[in-house]
């Protein structure tokens, strides 16, 4: 494996850890559209590109989960009430997205990508959060929300915080407990993402070396490896950076990001 290539994705683990540090934003938003740019670059088959990418974006959640929800831990912030409501509907529904996933064209993967970009960028641009009119519900509807969520974040390869913290937002609880309940759910779906997209097609043909099913290893261990360095360094800047006008530039580079991949689609 060359140099250049590790450096590659040293480079997408240093961005990514930035920006979630930064703007408090991760997982497939950062990371997926980066890979599906390396894998092109680095000739891998297009109609793997995108299911390596989502499998190895939720590979890395389950490693840099862990300290962003201790953190919130040992601020009191994690209800583990509601996640422990919400993660079996979590673990099935992301474990049985894969199984979608593996079974969906690259180019449908993509477009479904395209618009989660769409609609995450809008929501950051408008900065509107859902008002809160109603309480959590009661075990089967935590079960069908929690597989909503998993199913969707196994198909754009995110924590699914952009999805679960407006939920419990709308259902009372305060922002920043579910940010930090978002947190915990995120390791959940991550782990079962990421042994679905392995289970998926292990052994399979076509896959780059050093690819254990749709995890490629060099990008998981770099992005592993530098973004657990750089976030310390996002949040630092946090604090001294305004932040919502940062998220409202990043929010007009989501489009930019999505147009552009789209635009691949069709032309």
């Amino acid at each position: 494996m060359s140099v250049e290539i590790i450096v590659m994705y040293l480079v997408v683990g240093l961005i990514a850890g930035v920006l979630a540090g930064l703007l408090g934003v991760g997982g497939g938003v950062v990371i997926v559209p980066m890979l599906v740019f390396c894998f092109v670059k680095q000739g891998i088959q297009p109609d793997q590109i995108m299911h390596l990418a989502l499998g190895t974006s939720l590979a890395s959640i389950m490693f840099t989960s862990i300290s962003s929800f201790m953190s919130h831990h040992k601020r009191g912030a994690v209800e583990w009430s509601i996640v422990r409501r919400i993660v079996p509907g979590i673990l099935l529904g992301t474990f049985a997205g894969t199984f979608v996933a593996s079974r969906l064209s690259t180019g449908f993967l993509k477009g479904f990508f395209c618009l989660f970009l769409y609609a995450v960028a809008t929501q950051m641009l408008l900065n509107r959060k859902p008002k809160a009119s109603r309480d959590l519900p009661e075990t089967a509807g935590m079960f069908g929300m929690g597989s909503t969520i998993g199913v969707i974040s196994a198909l754009v390869g995110i924590g699914g915080g952009s999805l679960s913290v407006p939920f419990m937002i709308w259902c009372n609880v305060p922002a920043h407990r579910a940010i930090g309940t978002s947190a915990a759910i995120g390791f959940p779906i991550a782990i079962a993402g990421a042994v679905g997209y392995i289970v998926n097609n292990l052994g399979g043909v076509g896959l780059p070396a050093y690819s254990v099913g749709y995890v490629y290893l060099p990008a998981l261990v770099g992005i592993v490896c530098a973004s657990m360095l750089t976030a310390p360094f996002g949040v630092r800047l946090a604090h001294a950076l305004p932040v919502d006008k940062l998220k409202r530039i990043f929010a007009l580079f989501l489009y930019a990001v999505a147009t552009r991949m789209a635009w691949g689609l069709l032309f």
